[in-house]
């Protein structure tokens, strides 16, 4: 019928019983008249293992190194699946990711994929093989194994779709599709049925676990639909397409993250230049930056303040007072960023207000404040995260 990509992620593949119920997954999907690929993810919590041990022999490992150890759990997980399928007696095989032509850049860590040659995976479908990817790694020009960083199984299955121009691309995790919020956390939730790519996007870049950002950019550059399902029950998902809206605005969800740090940079030089140099600084050592606020200048200086990862803010502390000779740089981590997204936000007022007077409504303070076309975000003291998530989204999606 067709070429079917599929992707599991850990908790689908966490112990023998869940690799089992995958693996029939698969088969039926393949007894359908399919040809199917899958892409599979580290077991549980292998990856976070196998950091450990690293951390024990060597809390400084180099990244090469990481790399190749980290990419060691993919390979277990695609095996044991492929040995589930085959005790089916289905015919199988599985493949690490330089195996299925992911060649990838240089960077340790995070590399980005620069071509999938797809010439084994062709051979093999054409055999009538069910084929087992390991995700989330490739082969640099140096031929060395390299990790698509957290995340990057959906950007494997993304990337095979697309360089085959598959049917369809399923991504099969342990929620049945995509929900205007947690709904392990926050009551009164509902599951989308469809959801644009941009949207997609804002919501994973946002703090969403269902999908990687990485995938979603992807998915649209290549116009491939993904769905949404669970491994763990046989229902419909989220369709992940273009959708015409024509000029309705509809909230479509409300995140959290808490992989936040927020920098403040007091008494910078007021200076034609200076947030250039400052930024520019930043982005030389790979530091992502995302909310900016900066004071108006008095006493010929002026204060920056902004937000990165959690893990890359000691980091832009040291790369700021190294540029700049400056002392008084606070980093704080005790901070989360919540964001409602929808498509049509700028033309439609209230949006704004709304979930302001919801914040306002439990006691929550706003310290700083990012808008656009499709989301609107805000910074606030981590301990108000969650009431802040469940404060929003009953303002926008009232419980009955």
């Amino acid at each position: 019928m067709g070429l079917i990509v599929q992707k599991f992620g850990g908790s689908s593949v966490a112990d023998a019983a869940r690799v089992r119920n995958v693996a029939s997954i698969i088969i039926d999907t393949y007894k359908q008249g399919n040809d199917v690929i899958a892409v599979v993810s580290a077991q549980g919590d292998t990856t976070d293992d196998l950091i450990e041990k690293a951390a024990e022999l060597n809390p400084k490992a180099s990244k090469r190194e990481m790399d190749s150890l980290l990419s060691a759990g993919e390979q277990m997980s695609s095996a044991l699946l492929a040995m589930a399928i085959e005790a089916e007696g289905y015919p199988v095989v599985s493949l690490l990711g330089w195996q299925a032509g992911f060649r990838t850049d240089n960077v340790y860590g995070s590399a980005r994929i620069k071509t999938v040659q797809p010439e084994r995976l062709k051979n093999e479908i054409g055999k009538g093989n069910i084929v087992i990817v390991a995700g989330f790694q490739g082969l640099n020009g140096f031929d060395d194994i390299t990790t698509l960083g957290r995340g990057g199984s959906d950007t494997s299955a993304v990337a095979i779709a697309a360089s085959l121009h598959a049917d369809r691309c399923q991504i099969f995790t342990d929620v049945e599709g995509v929900y205007t919020a947690d709904p392990r956390k926050v009551e009164g939730t509902k599951k989308l049925s469809e959801i644009t790519y941009d949207e997609m996007l804002e919501l994973a870049t946002l703090g969403a676990q269902v999908l990687n950002n990485r995938s979603v950019e992807m998915a649209k550059k290549y116009n491939v639909e993904v769905e949404v399902l669970s491994s763990l029950k046989r229902v419909p998902g989220t369709i992940v397409k273009e959708v015409a809206k024509m000029e309705k605005m509809l909230i479509r969800g409300v995140t959290k993250d808490a992989d936040v740090a927020r920098i403040s940079v007091i008494g910078v030089p007021n200076t034609p230049g200076i947030a250039f140099k400052l930024f520019s600084k930043l982005a030389a050592k790979n530091i992502n930056v995302d909310i900016i606020l900066q004071s108006v200048g008095r006493d010929d200086t002026k204060d920056i303040t902004f937000t990165v990862a959690k893990a890359n803010g000691e980091l832009a502390v040291e790369t700021i007072k190294g540029a700049f000779d400056l002392t008084d740089v606070v980093c704080d981590t005790n901070v989360a960023k919540v964001s409602v997204v929808g498509a049509g936000m700028e033309t439609h007022p209230g949006t704004a207000s709304k979930m302001f007077e919801a914040l306002y409504e439990k006691d929550i303070n706003i310290q700083m404040i990012s808008t656009s076309e499709i989301k609107i975000s805000v910074l606030i003291d981590l301990a108000d995260a969650d009431k802040a998530v469940a404060a929003v989204h009953n303002a926008f999606f009232p419980v009955d």
